[in-house]
């Protein structure tokens, strides 16, 4: 192609790029049938492999990041115009990569991750497909161009050298010598090159645009099928309700791009050719057809979603409020209860009603509740479904026990009316049983046809019993309701749930049998209704009946015939009789439904044939009437028997009766159902057929006006004809609604609405079409009618413009001064008509393309255009002349006079439009002063326009002039000043060329300027003006978006009103809409800046926008604050009362102490009878004063872990496994040791901890008293001064020491919370675990005798243990520890007096006499069987010839034989020692460190010898 030329190039390139940009049209069939190919083999191949094989993690996202590169390379191809040898490398590449996929998705098992990946390679061979039909296409339009641009290169050329001797030509033309010259030049510009430039559209490019907009349409299609809209509908609202709003935003855009399209529809049809306005029709109809599909698309994903979204909104609001109502519900059973669990009569009574109603209230929401809930949880995943279940279960397990806790009460209140509490009783078990037929007989997906035929045979075999239960409650209701005892409300209340029951009742008996034909349809089991002669069979018997059941008449009669007595059967023939006429008024049918009324007609010929055959009943009836009447003697009883009779026999006549007249009334109403389906099926197509017809001459813009005139008014004449057809079926409509109106006749109401409003819009949308066809024509008549005159006036004046040019050129008229006036005022005249006559023309050429689109696409419309072209040009020419010939008429003797003069009046004018123009100055400081001086400007500058012509043509003639006359010298001085002689000719032009000089320049200089100045201030008022304009769209599309921010602002509840419970999803919604609200900044931002660049300008905002753009920012602060100020009064409110607060601890204490918490969330503790406040629990205090009874044990080592195990049992610390206690560290993540933590986050863990042994030891663990307590223990050993911060390791180290567990155990993990990633401790690291161990007897005052504070001592005899090496090892620690370190001796002991708690020994202590002896024995090792119990040792008691210092043996569990004959030895070998042997042999107890002022060494018997296992706890 660079052979070709430049011209080429620029020709082809931009093409090429045009093709580049907008090719995905050539794509889109080929794309959408990929796509749907790719999604059956992605069913079939889901079907054939539901389980995939485990593929890699680290291959798969390696295969994401290639396929996410060759994404961008095929981008990158379609935008580029690279070689073909690289992109045939690159398309290698795509192939292999699009194998690939295919393999691993065939590998892959988890869903949404397959779905992701199968997506991108979609869109990935989509693109690769577009990408090389792009380029093949692309090399046939540069093979298409390249041969066109051959011949317009020659075009070119010969147009350039046409041009430049049309230019040589002109040059050398006069005004007046060459006017016919001028004129065939003019001629020749408008004959061969007149068609060269084009200003209509092409249609090519009208085809490029409704295909850019059907690529969008698929990008649409593939957001519709995205995963996120096709998941679990109750599942991710957000992410739904954001796809949906893209796709709306998307939308919104593309109907805009749509509208432009049908717009330019018109135009581009008129230059398009055949074949290209076939292919512009197909687009288009293929644009509507696929704009509408994707609006359906669209329109059913939001009801679908909306409807979703109201039914989940409509389930958590009963939920709640049915969740509400138990809960105030158990509150009120709960106050009626004494403290030993007895009822409260009076306060039962109280609430009794009130709970019965609320019952009563909530028994259809109930229902609802849980049908929907099932419904809803069909839909939702399985982690979600179940969670919803076991709500749900929750839930009703909480009503089923209210109500039973309230008819328990109705019944013990209502002890005294036994007749009332059966009555009720019986009304609610027949209650229950017809809400359990009707759930049997629903739809439910999740039980199978054969549950549900087996459960409705179940209950159907109790129909009988409860058919004599709904009897009985009939029969006794006025009795029972007589009752004195019983309220009004409670009157009206039975006999409301009585009706509601009853027609509940027929309404089961005449669904259920066909309930059950319709299951055995489906399981195909042979099952029947039971016919089992029980009491009350006839109530089934007369349901079957009524119900087309199939019932034999000789089973009927057999029953019927034999009576106990005549009051049973003709009571009970009343009531069957009763039923049918319930029937028969509840039986409404839809009118207009011929298939319903047709099942209606056939249960009324069952129910008149049941009529028949039970008439020999009715004889028996009478029969055995007659003959009681004949046994019987008293004529009161005949009476009786009459009157029963006769009230039987009219009520059967009537029931006859009734059944008769509807039955013919629903054979008239079929007749007439069926007359007004068929009128409505032929409205609907005659609708459907003129819709079809007026759309069709709205697509046809094209034809001709008379014929579309013509065709639309043969549609009104069709659409006259068809209103007879619309009026018959309005006639039968209404016929239908006025006979039937006791059924159902919405259908008929809304088809009639419908039709009669389609009919409505559709003829006047034709009579709108008809005016504005009307409107146009009279219009394109009186048009070319103006055209015609103008024409024909035209003609005339050119013709006379002729004769007055010719005239003006003979030699005589100059001369002839009467002459000259003479065609000087004819000249005036006809350019007065050429003035009149510019408003016609002006109107006729705009009313051009309405003229021609009038005439369609026939050859007089391109007449007419012609005819049009060549009046614009003799107009043009007419003008040109008559300015010509008055010029001409001008240049007489005087004309350099007048010139001079027309020279200072243009002066004049050009020195008053610059002070105009200076006076606008500066720019103003708003848009409409800025508009002001734009429009100014405009007029300036047409002014300007205007006046060019006349102007320049007199400076050009000042030229001329100037041009014959000398060149001027100096001015000689004159002589004699006082002398004043008359000039001479000579003079007179001298003086008059001097002035005429001095004029034009100042003429030609000003009119520069001023030129110059106008179009400087017409650049800066247009920057200025758009800025401004900028500004002030932004201003305002901000202050929207504040204004919706400050609604959605002013809109939220306040805090104070918020529940508790809810508090977290208003800390929730108060971020997003603090998210939201996080673009309104850059908006701000953006404001700001344009207000910046206005300096730029010189422009000075007004003090209206200043004062704007003020407010905006400072409300957008405000905005921001108050969003801030109201998420932390959430945040504070949430933390003092949400489900993380200490609300909860609240109950850790009773009267009169109060627990409070101060402004650090640091407890204490208010006592109401003193007026005291305390850091410390009451309870801590009670254990506390408790300790003081132990320091009468005289060894502080025993003193201390005695203290110790009392404190951990208090706390509860004694169940606490080692294992729970570092699993609730871990769970609430505790890693970080140095990390300090407040006092809501050791509650936490505190209580995840209390809440596991809660779970093990209901009995013995108190969560409250046990969290609240143990914080208090905290903060005295670890936040003295409370602060409100423990360390993460301190917490640790104090559950851990206190901790139940194995004493090695202990010491590990004690040793790993300090010790460093490679498992080794230094001197700091033990240093840090010590110090926190010994804050544990420091708070019990014990510290002084375990060396003090200063751990410096016990770090120091550690390491010289393991020779001062840096680190130590967790064997080498527990080797130290198993030394009992004076520091740490309180632990080990601690563990002994726990194992010794429970430890009983055979023997007797020799100074109380205890046996056995319970904890720990100590047994002489200098007497034989010398024994001490734990009491006597402890307060250094001796018996008489015993010592203290005489060596001892500690035993925390019984001994066995072994050591019983060790200890034995040792006594033994003890008789023959010396004192001075023990005195230089003690035994400690403990490692003693050396401290410095900290205390003395710990007081341990030296001879002490603590004997027991090493694995204890």
């Amino acid at each position: 192609m660079n052979g070709r030329g430049m011209s080429c190039c620029e020709l082809v390139e931009p093409k090429l790029a045009e093709l580049n940009r907008n090719f995905e049209k050539v794509s889109q069939h080929i794309r959408s049938a990929k796509m749907l190919f790719s999604r059956e083999d992605h069913k079939t191949h889901t079907k054939q492999e539901p389980h995939g094989t485990v593929v890699d993690s680290t291959v798969l996202d390696k295969f994401e990041c290639e396929l996410q590169d060759m994404l961008n390379v095929v981008e990158k191809q379609l935008e580029s115009n690279d070689e073909d040898e690289k992109l045939d490398d690159e398309r290698a590449q795509v192939e292999e990569v699009l194998e690939r996929g295919e393999q691993l998705l065939q590998q892959l098992a988890e869903d949404s991750r397959r779905e992701k990946i199968r997506l991108q390679l979609l869109f990935l061979q989509t693109r690769h497909s577009s990408n090389k039909e792009l380029r093949s296409l692309q090399r046939e339009k540069v093979v298409d161009i390249s041969t066109s641009s051959s011949q317009y290169n020659t075009d070119q050329d010969n147009l350039l050298n046409w041009l430049s001797e049309t230019d040589g030509q002109l040059s050398g033309l006069q005004v007046a010598d060459d006017e016919q010259k001028l004129q065939a030049t003019h001629q020749g510009i408008q004959g061969p090159y007149s068609s060269i430039i084009r200003t209509s559209p092409f249609p090519a490019e009208y085809l490029v645009e409704i295909n850019k907009i059907l690529l969008a349409m698929a990008d649409v299609d593939l957001l519709l099928n995205a995963p996120e809209l096709h998941a679990g509908i109750y599942e991710d609202f957000s992410t739904q309700e954001d796809s949906l709003k893209n796709v709306k935003d998307i939308l919104d855009k593309l109907g805009d791009q749509i509208a432009v399209i049908h717009e330019k529809q018109p135009d581009v049809i008129l230059e398009a050719s055949g074949p290209e306005a076939l292919q512009i029709g197909d687009s288009l109809t293929q644009l509507n057809a696929e704009w509408d599909r994707i609006n359906r698309m669209y329109n059913d994903h939001k009801c679908s979603f909306d409807r979703s979204v109201e039914e989940w909104r409509q389930f958590h609001c009963d939920f709640n409020d049915l969740s509400q109502w138990i809960a105030e519900a158990e509150g009120l059973l709960a106050e009626a209860r004494t403290p030993d669990v007895s009822l409260d009569i009076e306060m039962a009574r109280m609430n009794q009603q009130e709970l019965e109603e609320g019952v009563s209230s909530h028994q259809t929401s109930f229902l609802t509740l849980n049908r929907t809930g099932e419904g809803i949880i069909q839909k939702l995943s399985g982690s979600d479904g179940s969670f919803l279940q076991e709500k749900l279960a929750g839930l009703k397990k909480r009503w089923e026990a209210v109500t039973a806790e309230v008819m328990k009460r109705h019944q013990r209140l209502k002890g005294d009316n036994q007749e009332l509490i059966d009555y009720t009783r019986k009304l609610e078990e027949l209650s229950c049983w017809v809400e359990n037929i009707e759930n049997a007989q629903d739809e439910k997906p999740t039980v199978s046809h054969e549950e549900k035929l087996q459960q409705l045979m179940s209950l159907i075999e109790e129909m009988d019993m409860q058919g004599e239960k709904l009897q009985w409650l009939n029969r006794n209701e006025q009795e029972v309701l007589l009752n004195k005892c019983i309220s009004l409300q409670e009157r009206e209340h039975i006999s409301d749930r009585l009706k509601t029951l009853t027609t509940k009742w027929n309404k089961v008996i005449r669904e259920a049998p066909n309930r059950v034909r319709e299951l055995q349809a489906y399981v195909h089991k042979p099952y029947l209704v039971p016919q089992t002669k029980t009491p009350g069979y006839s109530v089934l018997q007369k349901m079957v009946r009524v119900s087309s059941a199939s019932e034999s008449v000789a089973q009927a009669q057999q029953e019927t015939s034999a009576p106990a007595d005549l009051d049973k059967t003709t009571t009970e023939l009343a009531d069957w009789l009763a039923l049918i006429d319930q029937m028969l008024k509840s039986n409404i049918v839809t009118v207009g439904n011929a298939e319903e009324i047709n099942w209606t007609i056939a249960r009324m010929k069952i129910t008149k044939e049941d009529l028949e055959q039970r008439h020999p009943q009715l004889d028996s009836v009478f029969t055995l009437a007659q003959n009681l009447k004949n046994k019987t003697s008293s004529s009161d009883i005949r009476t009786a028997i009459t009157e029963k009779l006769e009230k039987v026999k009219a009520q059967w006549d009537s029931t006859q009766h009734g059944v008769e007249v509807r039955q013919q009334q629903l054979r008239c109403m079929l007749s007439d159902s069926m007359k007004w389906d068929d009128q409505k099926q032929e409205m609907e197509k005659l609708i459907g057929k003129y819709e079809i017809y007026l759309h069709a001459l709205l697509q046809s813009p094209k034809e001709m006006l008379i014929k579309q005139i013509s065709e639309n008014k043969k549609l009104i004449q069709e659409l006259h004809k068809g209103d007879t057809n619309m009026s018959s079926f309005n006639d039968l409509s209404n016929k239908l609604l006025q006979d039937y109106h006791d059924d159902d006749t919405r259908k008929v109401k809304e088809i009639m609405d419908h039709l009669n409003t389609s009919w409505i819009n559709l003829r006047q949308r034709a009579g709108n079409r008809q005016n504005a066809l009307d409107t146009e024509l009279k219009l394109v008549q009186a048009s070319l009618k103006d055209l015609e005159s103008f024409l024909k006036w035209m003609q005339e004046a050119e013709a006379t413009v002729n004769v007055l040019a010719d005239a003006s050129q003979q030699e005589n008229a100059a001369h002839d001064s009467v002459s000259r006036r003479e065609l000087k005022k004819q000249i005036e005249d006809i350019q007065a008509e050429i003035d009149a006559h510019n408003d016609i023309f002006k109107s006729i050429d705009g009313n051009r393309q309405k003229m021609v689109k009038a005439l369609g696409n026939s050859e007089e419309a391109a007449l007419l255009q012609h005819r049009i072209d060549d009046m614009n040009q003799r107009w043009n020419d007419l003008k040109a002349k008559s300015a010509s010939i008055r010029a001409h008429l001008e240049a007489s003797a005087d004309k350099w006079n007048k010139l001079l003069t027309s020279l200072e009046e243009h002066l004049k004018w050009l020195n008053l439009k610059d002070e105009e123009l200076k006076k606008q100055m500066p720019i103003g400081g708003d848009v409409p002063t800025l508009q002001q001086q734009y429009d100014h400007c405009k007029g300036l500058r047409r002014e300007l326009k205007d006046k060019e012509q006349a102007i320049l043509n007199a400076v050009d003639q000042a030229r001329v002039f100037l041009a014959d006359q000398p060149i001027e010298g100096p001015e000689e001085p004159r002589k004699n000043l006082l002398s004043k002689p008359e000039l001479t000719p000579e003079e007179k032009a001298q003086k008059i060329a001097k002035a005429m000089r001095k004029q034009s320049v100042e003429v030609k200089e000003k009119w520069e300027g001023l030129n110059t100045c106008a179009n400087s201030w017409q650049k800066q008022i247009d920057k200025a003006l758009e800025k401004l304009k900028e500004l002030q769209c932004s201003m305002d599309d901000l202050d929207a978006d504040l204004k919706e921010a400050e609604n959605t602002r002013n809109g939220l509840k306040p805090v104070g009103e918020i529940p508790v419970d809810s508090l977290q999803d208003h800390i929730d919604k108060t971020t997003a809409f603090r998210e939201e609200i996080a673009s309104i900044n850059l908006k701000v931002k953006a404001v700001n800046d344009l207000s910046s660049q206005l300096s730029s300008l010189d422009l000075h905002p007004s003090l209206k926008i200043t004062r704007q753009l003020d407010d905006l920012n400072m409300r957008w602060k405000l905005l921001q604050v108050s969003v801030e100020d109201r998420l932390k009064q959430l945040q504070e409110a949430h933390w003092d009362c949400g489900p993380s607060s200490q609300n909860f601890l609240s109950s850790s204490v009773q009267l009169p102490w109060q627990r409070s918490v101060s402004h650090n969330k640091v407890p204490y503790y208010i006592n109401h009878q003193t007026q005291t406040t305390c850091w410390d629990h009451p309870k801590m205090t009670e254990l506390f004063q408790s300790l003081a009874d132990l320091n009468n044990v005289r060894f502080s080592a025993y003193r201390t872990a005695i203290k110790i195990r009392r404190l951990q049992k208090a706390l509860c610390l004694d169940l606490l496994e080692l294992n729970a206690t570092n699993e609730a560290f871990i769970q609430h993540k505790l890693y970080q040791n140095d990390q300090l933590l407040s006092v809501q986050d050791v509650i936490s863990c505190l209580t995840t901890v209390y809440n596991g042994l809660e779970e093990k030891h209901k009995e013995l663990v108190n969560i409250p008293l046990c969290v609240d307590m143990c914080l208090n223990w905290l903060l005295n050993v670890y936040d003295t001064g409370r602060t409100g911060k423990i360390r993460v390791q301190s917490l640790k180290i104090g559950l851990m020491s206190l901790s139940k567990g194995l004493l090695e155990e202990k010491y590990r993990y004690l040793f790993k919370e300090v010790a460093g990633p490679t498992e080794m401790c230094d001197q700091r690291q033990l240093g840090l675990l010590l110090h926190d161990a010994i804050q544990i007897p420091r708070q019990l005052g014990e510290v002084a005798a375990f060396g003090g504070s200063n751990i410096e001592p016990s770090v120091r005899s550690c390491f010289q243990q393991n020779n001062n090496k840096p680190e130590i090892s967790v064997k080498q620690f527990i080797d130290w520890m198993h030394l009992e370190p004076q520091s740490m001796v309180w632990l080990p002991v601690l563990h002994r007096v726990a194992a010794a708690e429970t430890a009983k020994h055979q023997a007797k202590c020799n100074i109380c006499k205890e046996c056995p002896i319970v904890g720990f024995r100590y047994r002489s090792l200098k007497h034989f069987n010398y024994d001490v119990c734990q009491s006597c040792f402890f307060s250094g008691r001796t018996a008489k010839g015993h010592k203290l210092h005489y060596p001892m043996v500690e035993y925390c569990i019984p001994t066995t034989s072994g050591e019983d004959v060790r200890d034995f030895t040792k006594v033994l070998k003890n008789k023959f020692r010396s004192k001075k042997y023990f005195a230089k042999h003690p035994r400690l107890g403990y490692l003693p460190v050396q401290t410095v002022l900290e205390g003395d060494n710990l007081e341990t018997p030296i001879t002490l010898i603590s004997m027991w296992p090493e694995q204890y706890e």
